[in-house]
C-alpha cells in the first residue's frame, strides 16, 4: 500500500507542478478558443491540460518501476507498457483536437487505433464471468472487438461529461478511487496477481485527477481539453479491461460451502463485469441520451448540444459550484455503493443506506424547484431571497423606473407633440438612473450564475462554432 500511494503522490505532485507551465504555453500557443453558444464560462480559458496529466502519468509508472514490490508489475505483465503506448497516441491525438479541433470521425479512428495498440500488447479481455454459466472463454475477435467497443464508450462518456469546471476530474477521480479499493482488496485479499496492474493503473489515475483538480475547480484557470479528457478515459477502460478480462475468477475458490453461501461468495466474480459499468453509470447515461437526442433530431451523434446533464442541472436552477457537487454526490453513491455490495452482499444495511443517499440526493437535486417558506422569526437568520417579503422588496427599487417613465410620457401628452423630444429625454434618462432589477428567473440564464450583466461573447451568433 504504501508504494501505491508513493506513485499516487508522485503522479499527483508532476501534474500540479507542470499545469502552470502548461497553461501559459497554451496561451502562447493560441490554444484557447472562442467562446461557444453551448459553453458555460464567459472568458476564454486555455485548454492543452492534458499535456499535464501525461507527464505525470508518465512519472508515476517510472517511479512505480523502480519500486521493490510494483517492479514485479512491469516484470510479469505487459498490461503498463501496452497502456504507456495507447495513452500517448490517444494523448497525442487530444492535443492536436485542442489546437486545430480536427473532425469527430478522425478522433473515433484514433481512439480505436489506441485501443488496438493496447490489444495487439496483451491488454485485452480474455474470458468473462457470466451468472448462471461461470466463466466464459472469448475468441481472440471476440475479445479484441469487446475491448475495442469498451474503450471507445468509455472515452467518449468522459468526454461528454467534460462540461463545468472540475467535474470530469473529480468524477474520474471517484471511480478510480473506488475502482482502486476493489483491484486492491482483489490482489491482496485473494492473492491475485493479475489484479495488480489495475490496482496500478487506478492509483495512476487519481494522482493525474487530483493533480489537476486545484487548477480546474471554479473558476477553472485552465481546461484539460480532449487531450485530459480522452486520456483518462482511456486509463479507466484499461483498469476494468484488466480486472474483468485478466483475472480468473476460478483462482478465488469461492465454489465451496452451502449453495447460500456460493451465492453470497459469488458476488466478487461477477462484480469486475458490473464495477466497469457503475463507476461511468453517470457518464455513460449521458453519452447515450445525447446520442438518442441527437439522432432523434437528425442531427450527427457527435454535434454538441446543451442537453447534457449538467448544463440541465443549471437550467434548473443549481449554481455551477452545486451542480458539480451534486455531480459527485451520484458518482460515489453508485461507485461505492457497488463496492460495498460487492464486500458484503448479505447486508441489508447497505441496501437500505444506497436507498436513504439516493432519495437524500433525489431532494438536493430537486432542491429549487421548490420554494422555500421561512418562519417570520427565523428571516433574520437566512438570506434575504428566502424571506416572506424578500422578492417585493427587491422589486421595490425597480418600480421608480416604470413610473418615472409612466410621468415622463404623461407630461409629454400634456405638453404637445412640439415638446416631445425633451420629454422623452427626460424618460430615458429617469430610466439610466433607475434600472430595472434583472429576476433571476429570466429564461436562458444558468440559475445563480446570472450575476450581473452575460458576456457579449456568449451570443451564439458571434461565437458559435460548428462543434
Amino acid at each position: 500500500m504504501r508504494e501505491y500511494l508513493l506513485t499516487l503522490c508522485i503522479t499527483a505532485a508532476v501534474t500540479y507542478l507542470l499545469t502552470g507551465p502548461v497553461r501559459k504555453f497554451a496561451i502562447v500557443a493560441g490554444a484557447m478558443p472562442e467562446i461557444r453558444a453551448r459553453d458555460v464560462h464567459r472568458e476564454p480559458t486555455p485548454r492543452l491540460g492534458g499535456i499535464a496529466m501525461f507527464f505525470g502519468m508518465c512519472a508515476g509508472l517510472l517511479v512505480a518501476d523502480h519500486l521493490t514490490n510494483l517492479n514485479e508489475v512491469f516484470e510479469k505483465s505487459n498490461e503498463p507498457r501496452a497502456l504507456l503506448s495507447g495513452a500517448a497516441l490517444i494523448w497525442l491525438i487530444g492535443v492536436l483536437d485542442d489546437k486545430f479541433e480536427i473532425d469527430a470521425l478522425i478522433k473515433l479512428g484514433g481512439q480505436m487505433i489506441a485501443a488496438g495498440v493496447m490489444v495487439m500488447q496483451g491488454l485485452t479481455i480474455l474470458w468473462l464471468p457470466v451468472p448462471g454459466v461461470g466463466t466464459v472463454a472469448l475468441t481472440q475477435w471476440q475479445g479484441t472487438l469487446l475491448t475495442v467497443a469498451l474503450v471507445v464508450i468509455t472515452i467518449n462518456a468522459v468526454n461528454f461529461v467534460d462540461g463545468l469546471d472540475g467535474l470530469a476530474a473529480g468524477m474520474v477521480c471517484i471511480a478510480a478511487a473506488a475502482f482502486f479499493m476493489y483491484a486492491y482488496r482483489i490482489w491482496y485479499s485473494y492473492g491475485i496477481e493479475a489484479a495488480a496492474p489495475a490496482t496500478l493503473f487506478a492509483a495512476v489515475l487519481m494522482g493525474m485527477c487530483l493533480g489537476f483538480l486545484p487548477h480546474n475547480m471554479h473558476p477553472a484557470r485552465i481546461f484539460m481539453g480532449d487531450s485530459g479528457s480522452m486520456l483518462i478515459g482511456l486509463v479507466l477502460a484499461a483498469g476494468a479491461i484488466s480486472v474483468t478480462g485478466q483475472v480468473d475468477p476460478d483462482v478465488m475458490n469461492l465454489f465451496a460451502g452451502s449453495e447460500r453461501n456460493a451465492v453470497h461468495q459469488m458476488v466478487p466474480v461477477y462484480i469486475p463485469l458490473l464495477l466497469p459499468l457503475t463507476i461511468i453509470a453517470i457518464p455513460a447515461s449521458d453519452f447515450v441520451f445525447a446520442v438518442v437526442r441527437r439522432t432523434w433530431r437528425g442531427q450527427s451523434p457527435f454535434a454538441a448540444d446543451r442537453g447534457h446533464l449538467h448544463h440541465r442541472l443549471l437550467q434548473i436552477g443549481h449554481s455551477h459550484s452545486r451542480a458539480v457537487l451534486i455531480m459527485y454526490f451520484w458518482a460515489a453513491l453508485i461507485g461505492f455503493g457497488a463496492l460495498a455490495y460487492s464486500v458484503n452482499s448479505a447486508s441489508m444495511w447497505i441496501v437500505l443506506g444506497i436507498v436513504g443517499l439516493s432519495f437524500i440526493g433525489l431532494v438536493l437535486l430537486l432542491l429549487p424547484r421548490f420554494t422555500p417558506r421561512t418562519p417570520r422569526w427565523a428571516e433574520a437568520f437566512v438570506p434575504p431571497r428566502y424571506r416572506r417579503g424578500g422578492h417585493r422588496a427587491a422589486a421595490a427599487p425597480g418600480a421608480a423606473a416604470p413610473a418615472a417613465v409612466g410621468a415622463a410620457l404623461r407630461e409629454t401628452q400634456a405638453a404637445g407633440a412640439e415638446t416631445c423630444e425633451p420629454h422623452e429625454a427626460h424618460a430615458a434618462q429617469a430610466a439610466r438612473e433607475h434600472p430595472a432589477p434583472i429576476a433571476a428567473g429570466v429564461a436562458g440564464v444558468n440559475g445563480a450564475t446570472a450575476v450581473g450583466p452575460r458576456s457579449r461573447l456568449l451570443d451564439g451568433r458571434r461565437a458559435g462554432t460548428s462543434r
